[in-house]
């Protein structure tokens, strides 16, 4: 599936884009241009792995957040918050446990996903993996540990934008496939305050638009983290994490992301 590139970022390769000038001289000029605006972009998002905790982000082995989950409808938050545990381990590990009593677990294991509850395991339903994977494949993570070594991946730096009321500055990475995750980072902390990427649904073949914003950073051994993670769709607020505790490296079981171990201790 091909992907829109942001309207930003279209038109600043459009003012790059060498094709368009008449003469060696002009072309020469747009060039250096292009170099020049991608050795920025890349500053900005080497500033911004830095300020995340460098080689500590880079290197790290998993990360546990536990926290309460809100859903928006039309913009409204629903009643009541379910509490999570969410387990992360590079490159494409996840798993939520859902409830205080871990009662419900899902899984996603490379490009598989799984739900257990106290009847077993069973495949995720399409669409929830489906949004699940596109979310994995546009994350920072992503954009910072496989795009950008990527030399044919291109960035763009589209200047200074307002996120979360900070000053940001907005970098969008486009890569081989002509997919693109739009990153903004504080100007001054240099901390990712928002990503966004576009995507056309395979079905009704409109364009849609997912967004998480970063707020409330604290220093949490030694890593920068947000305490407070906001998802958008399409511009408006469909889910709301708050975060109480982070945990990183952890020793994990043997079998902690075995679907079947898990469904064995659920029916128990």
């Amino acid at each position: 599936m091909r992907k829109l590139l942001p309207a930003g970022a279209l038109a600043t390769l459009l003012l790059l884009t060498p094709a368009a000038m008449p003469t060696q001289t002009s072309t020469q000029a747009a060039d250096d241009t292009a170099a020049k605006n991608a050795q920025q972009a890349r500053a900005e998002l080497d500033a911004m792995v830095k300020a995340l905790g460098g080689d500590a982000w880079l290197n790290m082995q998993n990360k546990e957040t536990e926290g309460h989950a809100a859903a928006f409808y039309h913009g409204a938050p629903e009643l009541g918050t379910t509490e999570t545990y969410e387990y992360h381990q590079w490159p494409d590990r996840d798993r939520i446990d859902v409830t205080k009593h871990r009662d419900v677990v899902e899984f996603f294991l490379g490009r598989e996903g799984w739900e257990v509850t106290y009847r077993g395991k069973k495949a995720m339903d399409k669409d929830i993996l489906e949004d699940y994977l596109r979310r994995r494949d546009h994350s920072i993570e992503t954009a910072v540990k496989v795009w950008m070594k990527d030399p044919n991946t291109i960035l763009v730096f589209e200047g200074q934008k307002l996120a979360e009321r900070h000053l940001a500055d907005q970098v969008t990475l486009i890569s081989p496939q002509n997919e693109s995750v739009t990153i903004l980072i504080d100007a001054q902390t240099h901390l990712p305050l928002r990503r966004v990427f576009e995507w056309r649904d395979p079905v009704y073949k409109d364009k849609n638009t997912d967004a998480e914003e970063y707020d409330d950073y604290h220093l949490i051994d030694g890593l920068p983290t947000p305490l407070t993670i906001t998802r958008f769709k399409n511009d408006e607020q469909v889910r709301q994490y708050y975060v109480t505790k982070v945990t990183y490296n952890q020793q994990l079981p043997a079998d902690f992301w075995s679907v079947d171990a898990s469904a064995a201790r659920i029916k128990k």
